[in-house]
């Protein structure tokens, strides 16, 4: 099994080094937390046998190989390639250049995360490559704002152009009688390309929650922000019907249904990993060539987020995290005149997947190992992220970000946080200490005989 560091080990199971590597030991059971040992002691009771007869070629990190080809490539560079005069092009070939070798060397001795599909190296390189863009957004926010949207312009001569902000509200009629040739254009109007990318995106979000609470929380918690914040944005400011119908239950409800659905199933089905190499004719290799790229095994979340003070606590703030990461979508390309449908907003998303789905699972364990002491690699580095594309949106355009909140608005949160706050106290606190005077008194009360 492929784990991190200090990786828990038993006779004559296979491990990882922290590098990939498969091997044997006969080495006693460590009583430290890792995560493989957390996640065999919790899928116990499902169907899973894994083939431990694979190819040692494709699970090891070849360290003096890539050593080998890295030295061999700069040394053409050097030696064979023809310099250039100019600076702008040496310039940018050089960043590629360091963010590559920075990529290449943490791929191979950053250890291995929680998840082993469709190989520990994939995973290891999203770490990497989120550390390399919280520096880049490090860098970014001790820019002006003129000089960020002029940096951009390296990656698309197009950018740097003010964006025409769509306003999704207007005219809010379902049916319009007033246009007898389309009296439904309202709502025709609103079913752009973002409405499959809602769907889709709230399937993968639900493999990556794995719980109907969480995901209802979310969806419906961003509504209310688009509600809130539609005074500094006009993206936000949306028909009721677009907002409660199309997004909260078609595209984002729907989403969430299929992704429960789709982890059911993971959760029941079998697991039984056989190698490539021992498997008969090359229709079974393409079969299991395909499997490769799903999960090795699958872990439910049970979050159950009243258990304990401090588990509701984190998960308060996994959720602000969560809003916080959706929010800054579209505040980055307000301020950054990034357009929705460009790379780099689509990237950012799919990118923010694969990132969030070791930091959840991750952030789970924290939760509900014992052992876990330690929040996870890839959950720090996201929340890093977060926190600092929230504080580009502020630097950069500060006259939008804190437009004052409406009247409206500010009662309804305060009532909200109220209510919260105080079925908090009530719940972790009151309720138990009321608990515990009910039981002192019972106890010290005289028992009745009963003759």
């Amino acid at each position: 099994k492929m784990n991190g560091n200090n990786s828990a080990i038993s006779l004559d199971e296979h491990v990882s080094n922290g590098n990939g590597i498969a091997a044997k030991s006969s080495k006693p059971m460590r009583q430290n937390s890792t995560y493989s040992d957390w996640e065999v002691e919790k899928n116990k009771n499902k169907q899973f046998h894994e083939d431990f007869t694979i190819n040692n070629f494709f699970w090891r990190t070849h360290t003096i190989t890539c050593l080998v080809v890295l030295c061999g490539t700069l040394i053409y560079v050097t030696g064979f390639e023809e310099p250039s005069a100019n600076t702008e092009f040496n310039t940018k070939r050089g960043i590629l250049a360091v963010l590559l070798v920075f990529l290449f060397y943490g791929v191979i001795y950053t250890p291995d995360g929680p998840f082993v599909r469709p190989h520990p190296a994939f995973w290891r390189f999203v770490l990497c490559l989120s550390v390399a863009y919280e520096l880049g957004l490090i860098f970014i926010l001790f820019q002006n704002v003129h000089d960020a949207r002029k940096l951009l312009r390296y990656f698309d001569p197009e950018l740097g152009r003010p964006l025409p902000e769509k306003d999704y509200g207007g005219n809010c009629l379902i049916y319009d009688p007033a246009n007898a040739t389309d009296p439904f254009h309202n709502v025709w109007d609103k079913l752009d390309g973002f409405v499959t990318v809602h769907f889709f995106g709230w399937w993968l979000k639900t493999l990556i929650l794995r719980d109907y609470w969480l995901c209802c929380v979310l969806s419906f918690m961003f509504e209310i922000l688009e509600y809130t914040l539609e005074h500094q944005l006009p993206n936000f400011s949306e028909c009721w019907w677009d907002h409660w119908i199309m997004d909260f239950l078609l595209c984002n409800g729907l989403g969430i249904v299929m992704g429960m659905k789709t982890c059911n199933y993971l959760s029941l089905k079998p697991y039984y990993w056989t190698s490539m190499w021992n498997i008969p004719g090359y229709k079974g290799k393409l079969k299991r060539f395909v499997l490769q790229f799903t999960p090795y095994r699958w872990t439910d979340f049970d979050w159950t987020p009243t258990k304990s003070f401090r588990r509701w606590v984190i998960m308060l703030m996994v959720i602000a995290m969560f809003l916080l990461a959706e929010v800054n979508t579209f505040y980055l390309k307000y301020v950054l005149w990034v357009p929705p449908p460009h790379f780099l907003c689509l990237g950012r998303l799919v990118f923010f997947l694969f990132m969030g789905a070791t930091a959840m699972r991750e952030v789970f364990q924290y939760l509900d190992d014992p052992k876990a002491n330690k929040f996870g690699r890839q959950s720090w580095v996201i929340s890093a992220i977060i926190i600092t594309e929230t504080l580009i949106s502020v630097k950069f355009d500060p006259a939008t970000v804190t437009k004052p909140l409406p009247r409206h608005v500010i009662i309804i949160w305060s009532v909200g946080f109220s209510l919260l706050s105080a079925w908090t106290v009530w719940n972790f606190f009151l309720k138990r200490f009321f608990y515990s005077l009910a039981v002192a008194k019972e106890t010290a009360s005289p028992k009745t005989k009963v003759n």
